[in-house]
């Protein structure tokens, strides 16, 4: 058990309770609703707001973009009162350089469209209505997170 915990110095009670809250809002969300909460589409949905390109312009996009604002403003409040209650208002920081951060934020934002979904929208929602596609889509985001992190982890040391 030490091995575990040498992954998680800072115990695995956060973690757990985290699970717990997103779980329970996300099944919150559908069973009030009937809506699914993943993030990629709050993205598009919230950019039809300023683009007028057709894609942005589709009606499930425009037609879901107010609740799906509100839904975005949650996660960030989920995450100020986090941020002032667990880390008592602490500055977060990292080693990562900025150009990574904008390189890899990109990369991400192209595999959530290219995978029709992200890891909240297939890993949260989609494996807990049991689709089968989310299950795919969940493994391929993993493989894909472990090599990278492994190959990154060695070319940017």
């Amino acid at each position: 058990m030490d091995w575990l915990m040498s992954f998680f110095p800072m115990g695995l009670q956060h973690y757990f309770l985290g699970g717990v809250i997103i779980g329970l809002g996300t099944a919150l969300l559908f069973v009030v609703t009937g809506r699914v909460g993943g993030m990629s589409t709050v993205f598009s949905s919230t950019w039809s707001f300023l683009v007028q390109r057709p894609f942005f312009q589709q009606p499930r996009f425009v037609h879901s973009r107010h609740w799906r604002l509100v839904y975005a403003l949650g996660v960030l409040l989920g995450a100020v009162v986090w941020w002032i209650g667990a880390a008592g208002g602490a500055v977060q920081t990292t080693s990562v350089p900025t150009w990574q951060l904008l390189v890899g934020g990109f990369l991400v934002g192209f595999g959530a469209r290219l995978g029709n979904g992200c890891t909240s929208g297939h890993g949260i929602c989609g494996l807990g209505s049991l689709q089968l596609p989310s299950l795919l889509a969940v493994l391929t985001f993993m493989a894909t997170a472990f090599v990278t992190a492994n190959v990154g982890a060695r070319w940017f040391a």
